[in-house]
């Protein structure tokens, strides 16, 4: 089935939302320099969907994500309430770092997981951000291709870059791609919307990377 298809039959429920993404950001951030993890990956859900609902398109992010995110989700609930390593990105890089578990066999890291997703979100927030300066009419691709080659590609090897780059030709334009992810929602809407949504994934996201660089873990293998 085509990615215009899936987005035609998909429920609300199932559509990229915006203002909702917006808001998991806006909670998941505490403190002044931490980020809750259950917010982080309820957010992170919703991104998701916004992958799967460009089709192929996006298979070179979205391959893995699901995985990422299952791992992540796997040590929370091993969390004892008295303890709570995997609450927030703070404690959980502290506990493996402090604990030498980040290369420790046959452990899967959370703070290694959480740095792929991390670096795929640089990645939605780049194209999110760019698309802003592309008309309703206007192809999408450019903005992509740059948006990955600044962000993702730098992570990935050549076939993956290679394919992904091709796969970018297939985005449609501003109006449609917003239109296919949104739920129809009107273009100009979703344009009104949008800076918000990437403030407080920004914020998000710059959180986390301070902590990644703070704790020099940005070159987990």
């Amino acid at each position: 089935m085509s990615a215009n298809s899936d987005a035609a039959t998909a429920a609300p429920e199932d559509c990229f939302d915006i203002e909702k993404v917006a808001k998991i950001f806006e909670r998941s951030l505490i403190d002044v320099d931490d980020v809750r993890m259950d917010d982080y990956l309820e957010a992170y859900e919703e991104i998701m969907k916004f992958f799967l609902l460009m089709g192929s398109v996006f298979t070179f992010v979205s391959s893995d994500v699901r995985n990422k995110l299952d791992i992540l989700y796997e040590l929370r609930k091993k969390d004892v309430d008295e303890l709570k390593h995997f609450d927030t990105i703070k404690t959980m890089l502290l506990y493996e770092k402090e604990e030498s578990l980040l290369l420790h066999k046959g452990y899967v890291s959370g703070s290694r997981t959480l740095l792929r997703l991390h670096r795929g979100l640089e990645f939605v927030y780049e194209f999110l951000n760019r698309l802003q300066t592309v008309a309703d009419n206007e192809k999408a691709h450019n903005v992509c291709k740059s948006a990955y080659n600044d962000t993702l590609a730098k992570h990935h090897p050549f076939l993956i870059r290679k394919g992904a780059q091709v796969a970018m030709y297939t985005i449609p334009t501003r109006g449609d791609l917003l239109s296919r992810v949104c739920h129809n929602m009107d273009a100009t809407r979703a344009m009104e919307l949008l800076p918000d949504m990437l403030k407080q994934m920004r914020t998000a996201y710059d959180r986390t990377d301070e902590l990644y660089s703070l704790h020099e873990l940005h070159n987990l293998p």
